[in-house]
């Protein structure tokens, strides 16, 4: 049997998110889904952890577009399909940050985590009804000193402004980045390691990746 003949194409899960981020990720390592966005309160509970609150977001996002509602290609949530949640947040000293507010609040965090080591904990969550899989990520992130210039001048480039944090570790933040102790995937968003073992657990296994012709070939 070749490698072509076991494509996958009807969608395999939904995913409760509209994150260019994890839709690449996972169509990356050979997924095929449907998307149907959760929109779920991001705020934590007094005294919730950061590990808590990931969870409890990654679940509720899951659940939430566990309903049975048609998403695109007109395949339901709750015909048969699980549901992927994922939610990521950036803490330092206990305190979670979430996405900036404005520019002044962008740089405030920017100058916490300058010079310092931050965790970041990413939950996935796999729902089909009563059958719940989770998982959680957590990792250490070190930077590099961020001066305030520089702080200003990433704002300006309108990257930090939807980003838990104010900053993308894929993209111009990864200049300060000193050190990662965990999962890359994870500071980006969804921890692909342990979201692939919850998809295995529910019998979801991705398409063979397609093979790149080498050059002359």
């Amino acid at each position: 049997m070749t490698a072509a003949s076991t494509v996958i194409s009807a969608p395999q899960f939904v995913l409760a998110s509209r994150s260019p981020r994890r839709v690449a990720m996972l169509r990356g390592v050979g997924y095929v889904f449907d998307c149907k966005p959760a929109d779920v309160p991001e705020k934590a509970a007094a005294g919730e952890s950061p590990e808590a609150f990931a969870r409890r977001l990654a679940l509720s996002k899951a659940r939430t577009a566990d309903t049975g509602g048609h998403v695109h290609g007109g395949h339901s949530a709750g015909g048969g399909l699980f549901v992927l949640g994922a939610d990521t947040d950036v803490s330092i000293d206990g305190e979670i940050l979430g996405k900036p507010n404005d520019r002044e609040d962008a740089l405030a965090m920017l100058a916490r985590l300058s010079g310092r080591t931050h965790r970041v904990c990413s939950a996935v969550a796999l729902v089909r009804g009563e059958v719940v899989y989770e998982a959680l990520s957590v990792t250490e992130v070190s930077f590099g000193p961020i001066t305030p210039e520089d702080a200003a001048a990433y704002w300006a480039s309108g990257e930090p402004a939807d980003k838990a944090g104010a900053y993308a570790i894929q993209g111009g933040a990864a200049r300060w980045i000193r050190e990662i102790r965990g999962s890359y995937t994870g500071v980006v968003g969804l921890p692909l390691f342990e979201t692939c073992e919850l998809l295995a657990k529910a019998g979801i296994k991705p398409s063979p990746v397609p093979r790149l012709s080498s050059p002359g070939a």
